[in-house]
């Protein structure tokens, strides 16, 4: 079957929905998406069956047994595979023109010229370690990249409390009380957009203080119990602010210099 259809029939339900211009925009984007796990794997995912025609994944893991629950790539006969190379593959298997680039990486202060090199049209933060994700939101910041985070989808199980809005306003998030203390440290701003759940993550949320040791690198990850619905959606809305982004800041340009 390979070759026995068009490019344009591979995305033709995406150009009804935004036009011939939007596809074209989004063909020519760069996505940078930092963490290939359970949000990260869905949202590049969702990036690679829109038509993105530029993806840097980054993720310095490999495929566990304990990730099956919950992440795109993990199945019996990925176990052991490095998660940059398992997405790559995907991602060509759905659209072959799409350039991708691997990057086996931890993200860090030594890395992040590389992860960020290029100017992306777009920066996703899939990471679960507070330092790193800092390291990223902060890097991101300083270059005046536009960035979208993901807080915490562990521990959450009504779909209807998942929101979009600034990091300042995110509540019931260990994980954003952390991240939002240490970029205020740095002098770094808080308005970055990200998806959250207002749901209470209840007795396994991580204290204040504690979410650092429990997830930083080199250090024994906490396992915290999660459902493949809730953070697949997580993913599925961050790459779905990622496209209206693109799409609508192109046609604003447009108007702009019509």
């Amino acid at each position: 079957m390979n070759g026995s259809f068009s490019a344009d029939e591979r995305f033709s339900r995406i150009v009804k929905m935004i036009g011939t211009d939007g596809l074209g925009t989004l063909e020519n984007s760069l996505v940078t998406v930092v963490g290939l796990g359970a949000v990260g794997s869905y949202a590049v995912e969702a990036l690679a069956r829109s038509g993105v025609g530029r993806l840097r994944l980054v993720d310095f893991d490999e495929v566990k047994p304990s990730n099956i629950n919950r992440q795109l790539y993990a199945m019996e006969s990925t176990l052991g595979m490095a998660k940059v190379d398992v997405a790559a593959a995907r991602v060509r298997d759905i659209n072959p023109k799409c350039d991708v680039e691997k990057m086996k990486c931890f993200v860090h202060q030594e890395t992040l010229e590389a992860v960020l090199a290029g100017r992306p049209d777009v920066v996703i933060d899939a990471i679960d370690s507070v330092n790193p994700k800092v390291e990223l939101l902060a890097g991101a910041q300083e270059k005046g990249l536009e960035i979208f985070s993901s807080m915490g989808a562990a521990m959450r199980s009504d779909p209807s409390l998942v929101r979009v809005g600034p990091l300042a306003g995110v509540k019931n998030c260990a994980l954003a009380r952390q991240i939002r203390k240490k970029l205020r440290q740095r002098g770094a701003g808080v308005d970055i957009c990200c998806v959250y759940s207002i749901e209470p993550a209840g007795v396994f949320e991580l204290e204040e203080g504690g979410a650092q040791e429990a997830l930083s690198r080199g250090r024994s990850r906490r396992i915290l119990p999660s459902l493949p619905t809730l953070t697949g959606i997580f993913g599925l809305t961050i790459a779905n602010w990622t496209i209206q982004y693109l799409v609508n800041s192109n046609r604003d340009s447009n108007r702009n210099t019509a």
